[in-house]
């Protein structure tokens, strides 16, 4: 049952305008089974390309060209865009599927989230944010006098543990789910409107609206705009081309749950710098711990970290819903190969699968499987795993369900 909501608040017609017309389009995206694809204005989040990944030859390969080429027909019966492996300091493995090359601009959804966690990491690195542990309303004022916004920490950001309504789906153009998503002034929505349903740190509720505070967050904390901070300090960090990145209105602010538009690279470089420990050429980026306070669950999901799922112990169906609830769940053939594994996960089944024990990322961009077809969240990282034939790694199998 949906909760009472508070009345929202109206801006200018014009604006109201530019949110029903998103509206419209997302409507008319879900009836064709994908999501908005399109989206104006956009804002530029410079990078500034480096030296490009190393390649490997196909002959000093340490992945088998079997595993390789069931992976590759996996992808290909299952609406991908781009697949790349890479393992062990080089790439093994790069394809792209039909129009899509190695410079199209990719938006992986929720693989934007994992941003935020790196954003935030960076901010409290270089002293913009004192912590993890600091109240989101240090910085965001409006929160202040709330007396459930007031005590979400940075941390429940990116835990999904604020305790703010929970992701779902609302027909109804002025729900706060929509206009929260859709509306030029979302942060705006996002702080006076979004309701807080249960004490922050008590309960985890997958939202976008929570992932999108971390802009406002991220503006606060450093004066800077979000596009421009990540664009100096995350992507120019690591060698990153750079994209586009949706925003509200002109002027307005970027979102951060959702959506970023970047080349396949690009995302690989982002795993890298968490499979590296948030180290890049020897330049420390993170908190000494920072990456493996991302790695750990907590006791209201132990599936997920900041803003990155982990293996855990092993059950056949998870999804970004709380666990008691039976909402879209993803397969899990069998338990996976790397008891360390961590992933981004992003709409349409688009992946990263990082185990540092392999150093293996396995990156899977594109749409979600066709009709009639599942995908299985297990079947990649465990087939290439398996198929190591050189310079086996550490992995150890994903611990099976306790008994009861």
């Amino acid at each position: 049952m949906q909760p009472d909501l508070p009345p929202y608040t109206a801006f200018s017609p014009e604006e109201e305008a530019v949110h029903n017309a998103r509206f419209q389009a997302l409507v008319k995206a879900f009836s064709t089974g994908t999501g908005l694809d399109s989206y104006s204005p956009l804002v530029a989040v410079p990078g500034k390309a480096q030296e490009g990944i190393p390649r490997r030859n196909t002959a000093e390969n340490t992945i088998s060209a079997d595993a390789l080429q069931a992976i590759t027909d996996y992808a290909a019966k299952n609406n991908s865009d781009a697949l790349l492996v890479y393992r062990d300091g080089a790439l093994e493995h790069e394809i792209y599927f039909g129009d899509t090359t190695k410079d199209t601009l990719i938006n992986a959804r929720s693989m934007a989230k994992p941003v935020t966690a790196l954003a935030v990491g960076r901010a409290i690195k270089l002293g913009y944010i004192g912590s993890l542990d600091e109240p989101v309303s240090k910085y965001v004022t409006a929160w202040r006098n709330d007396p459930k916004k007031s005590k979400i920490l940075v941390r429940h950001l990116l835990d999904m543990r604020t305790g703010l309504l929970p992701q779902g789906a609302a027909f109804d153009p002025n729900h706060v789910l929509n206009r929260a998503y859709l509306h030029p002034r979302h942060d705006e929505v996002i702080i006076r409107d979004y309701p807080a349903l249960y004490e922050p740190g008590t309960r985890y509720g997958y939202s976008n609206a929570t992932s999108e505070m971390v802009a406002p967050l991220i503006e606060a904390a450093t004066g800077r705009r979000y596009e421009t901070f990540i664009s100096e300090e995350v992507f120019r960090k690591i060698g990153a081309a750079g994209g586009k990145i949706w925003l509200n209105r002109d002027g307005g602010t970027a979102h951060s749950g959702c959506c970023i538009l970047l080349p396949t690279e690009d995302y690989l470089r982002i795993s890298l710098l968490i499979l590296q420990d948030g180290i890049w050429q020897g330049n420390t980026l993170l908190p000494a711990g920072y990456v493996t306070e991302m790695k750990q669950g907590t006791a209201e999901n132990p599936y997920y970290g900041l803003g990155l799922w982990v293996a855990g112990t092993y059950i056949e169906r998870r999804g970004v819903a709380h666990p008691d609830r039976d909402f879209y769940k993803v397969l899990h053939s069998e338990p996976y190969e790397a008891d360390d594994l961590v992933l981004f996960d992003g709409n349409g089944n688009q992946v990263s699968y990082i185990v540092p024990s392999e150093t293996l990322i396995i990156l899977r961009l594109g749409k979600r499987p066709p009709k009639g077809r599942e995908w299985d969240n297990s079947f990649m990282p465990n087939t290439v795993i398996r198929g190591i034939v050189k310079n086996r790694g550490t992995s150890k199998r994903q611990p099976p369900p306790q008994s009861r």
